[in-house]
């Protein structure tokens, strides 16, 4: 993600692969999320919430640094990430409220999905995910597949397709690690804003074209 962001920002997109690889990260990102989302007693243990409100709060900080790089297509909109992040936890949230709930996550589903990065595709991935998760069935998983797919028509190519195998190796691996909390929520921000800094002096310099 950081390659990509440094690529598209500071490189005017001229460094090699950098962009496809950044397409592997929004998968990545969903699964990890609609798995957290999807384990017993979330709804109970507030779970949903606590997350929302990180994605929410976090996705406001890292607004003013995301609109002052560029390069959207209205100068606000698309959302970022993060906020595609908070519309799966809070639509997945209401479907598991049920009851009249779920017209509400439709309505969400809906109007979000035009709001954040990567649109509806990205938002269905998320949830077919957390629908897998919570109950495995084929219907799930071609979801899934397909939504990642789809993500082609963002992307302008199928280097999303390639976090498939990235998760599966992962999840069979035993490697020890320390979960560092709020790491990716407190990072997202931060790495916008360093880039941002490091943006000022190049443009100056003459470095920068755009």
């Amino acid at each position: 993600m950081t390659g990509d962001h440094v690529n598209k920002y500071l490189f005017n997109e001229t460094l090699p692969m950098l962009y496809e690889a950044g397409r592997v990260c929004l998968p990545v990102f969903l699964f990890v999320l609609a798995y957290n989302l999807a384990r017993p007693g979330a709804l109970t243990h507030h779970v949903y919430e606590r997350t929302m409100l990180r994605l929410g709060v976090f996705g406001l900080l890292a607004c003013p640094p995301f609109v002052l790089l560029g390069g959207l297509s209205q100068g606000w909109w698309p959302l970022n990430v993060l906020f595609t992040l908070l519309v799966v936890a809070a639509t997945a949230y209401l479907i598991e409220k049920g009851g009249a709930y779920r017209w509400t996550a439709l309505a969400t589903f809906l109007i979000g999905g035009v709001l954040v990065e990567y649109w509806w595709p990205a938002v269905a991935l998320g949830l077919c995910c957390w629908w897998y998760f919570k109950n495995p069935n084929a219907w799930a998983l071609i979801g899934a597949l397909l939504s990642c797919a789809l993500l082609a028509a963002v992307n302008g190519n199928h280097w999303a397709l390639a976090a498939i195998p990235l998760i599966a190796l992962f999840a069979r691996a035993n490697i020890p690690a320390s979960r560092i909390r709020w790491m990716f929520y407190v990072y997202y921000p931060v790495h916008l804003v360093a880039i941002a800094l490091i943006r000022i002096p190049m443009r100056q310099a003459g470095y920068l074209f755009n």
